[in-house]
Order: C-alpha cells, then sequence, then structure tokens
C-alpha cells in the first residue's frame, strides 16, 4: 500500500482521504488554517497536519517523511489570480521540491477547455482558457506532467451539501441565460472520489476528465428540475460572459477513464436527484440557513 499526501482536505479531499484509508493506504492530509487542522484531526482517517502550500518552509516543517503520492486538490477559496499562482502553480512547484520521487496527481478543471461551439472534447482537444485563471490551471498541469504527474480535469462539482444549480433553482434565483443551449458538465463528488482512487490504484499518468456521462443544456436541466418540484422554469436572462474561467460552451467526454475500468455512480444530474437521498435535503438545509 501507498503514502498518500493529500493537500487540501475539503469538499474532495476528506472524502477521498477516508476511500483510501479504508483501501489500507497511509494518509497524510493538510489543511491551510490552524482551526481546521484541530477541527480535522478529530473526525478524519487522515493524519492531519497544518501547512501553507504557497510557503516551501511550512511544508517542510509539516511533513517530513517520504510519501509515494502528492494529491493536489486545494482549494483558490474563490480567490484571483494571485491567489489561484500562489495555491495552485507556486504550490504544485513547491510539493514537487518537497518530494521529488513521489507521484503528483493534481485536481485541475474542466474550465481549460475554452470551446464555444458545443463539440465534444476529450483530452486530446485543445485547452486553450482565456481567462488568466485558467491559464494558471494550464501551467500547473504543465508542471504535474512534466514530472510524469497525473492531471485530473474535473467538470462542476456537486453533491451533498454543494449544488450551485439546485441551489439557484429551489431559492428562485435560477435564470436560464440567453436560449439555454449552452450545455453544462458536471460530476458528483462520489464519483470524482471513486475516479482519483481508481486513478492511484492502475498508476495512471497522463490526462484523465472526470465528469459524468450526460452532458446537458442548462434549459434541459433546468426542465428536468421543474419537472421533479412540479414548478416553473426559471426565468430568461442575458448570458453572463464575465464568468471568472470564462464562458464555454463544450461536451466533455469521459469515455477515455471509463475505458480503465471506471463507471460513475450517477450517469447524469437526474440520476443524482432521483437516488441520492442526502442531495436535496442538504441543499433545502443550506437555504433555510441562509434566511
Amino acid at each position: 500500500m501507498s503514502k498518500v499526501l493529500i493537500v487540501g482536505l475539503g469538499f474532495v479531499g476528506s472524502p477521498l482521504a477516508q476511500a483510501l484509508h479504508a483501501k489500507g493506504h497511509s494518509v497524510i492530509g493538510l489543511t491551510h488554517s490552524v482551526g481546521s487542522t484541530e477541527l480535522l484531526k478529530q473526525t478524519s482517517s487522515a493524519e492531519v497536519r497544518q501547512a501553507d502550500v504557497a510557503e516551501l518552509g511550512s511544508l517542510k516543517q509539516a511533513v517530513r517523511e517520504p510519501v509515494d503520492w502528492i494529491v493536489h486538490c486545494a482549494s483558490s477559496g474563490r480567490g484571483g489570480p494571485d491567489k489561484y499562482r500562489r495555491v495552485y502553480r507556486d504550490g504544485l512547484a513547491n510539493l514537487r521540491e518537497l518530494c521529488p520521487q513521489a507521484r503528483v496527481l493534481y485536481t485541475s478543471s474542466t474550465s481549460v477547455y475554452a470551446q464555444l461551439a458545443g463539440e465534444l472534447v476529450d483530452e486530446e482537444a485543445p485547452a486553450k482558457p482565456d481567462r488568466e485563471t485558467g491559464q494558471i490551471l494550464r501551467e500547473t498541469e504543465e508542471l504535474a506532467l512534466a514530472s510524469g504527474g497525473l492531471v485530473t480535469r474535473l467538470a462542476g462539482i456537486y453533491g451533498p451539501g454543494r449544488s450551485f444549480i439546485l441551489l439557484k433553482y429551489l431559492n428562485g434565483t435560477a435564470v436560464i441565460e440567453g436560449d439555454g443551449g449552452r450545455y453544462l458538465n458536471q460530476a458528483h463528488v462520489v464519483d470524482i472520489v471513486s475516479a482519483l482512487s481508481h486513478l492511484i490504484e492502475i498508476n495512471a499518468k497522463g490526462i484523465y476528465n472526470i465528469v459524468d456521462s450526460t452532458p446537458q443544456t442548462q434549459r434541459a436541466i433546468f426542465q428536468s428540475l421543474a419537472d421533479h418540484f412540479q414548478g416553473e422554469l426559471p426565468p430568461k436572462a442575458p448570458p453572463d460572459y464575465e464568468r471568472k474561467r470564462g464562458w464555454t460552451h463544450k461536451r466533455v467526454s469521459n469515455a477515455k477513464l471509463r475505458a480503465t475500468g471506471w463507471d460513475p455512480r450517477y450517469r447524469s444530474f437526474q440520476d443524482a436527484i432521483a437516488h441520492d437521498a442526502s442531495l436535496i435535503p442538504s441543499i433545502r438545509d443550506l437555504i433555510d440557513h441562509q434566511d
């Protein structure tokens, strides 16, 4: 079994630590804040330590033993380019210097695909984001790949306690942008964790998209929610072309990942709505606490 260092015990990192621990791997988890470190020490299956990934000295204090894998899934906290650069590019450079023999798994984003025509894109498609934040993600990907590492491009993450689409529909703030024909690509956190764990188990290299099997238009997703809740479609609004990671319109393929033997539990957003018993109540709970 491997010793795995997970940088960022958040929405993806925490369940990944649990999944790897259950498979017999030894897991060290790094968090940025002292408060999170103390809290997670009580609940996480990982050995939790505090460090700033952007500061090499901090990492050297926290991690003194060799590890086999580094999983960089820390969050920028919705920061801008400077925060992206520190957490992702500089952070990964520091981690490679800290543990030069370790295999690297970097969790990037399908937002690096800047296609606009609704085309099907796989890992061989051009990835040339027009926003600076997306360009920093690509720079970080190249750092990981240069060391023979693994890059996973995650679609829009959702699951219990997190679904921007479902949240906006239920709290009445959702809109259909333009004609609603733009494709959205999503992945349930359960499937992201199972894919990451699977790729570590098979010692994968290169780039893999982690996304469900059913890319859908914005209108189709909101229509399915309207049908499920017996409600109305959201109103129309102009498209928001100023998204931080850019405005894109593409269908992201998971065929390469599925060819390794992995398959998502939730092949579509509708599958999760129907079969993840925690999803809807958790989002309603978020709304209740916002009021």
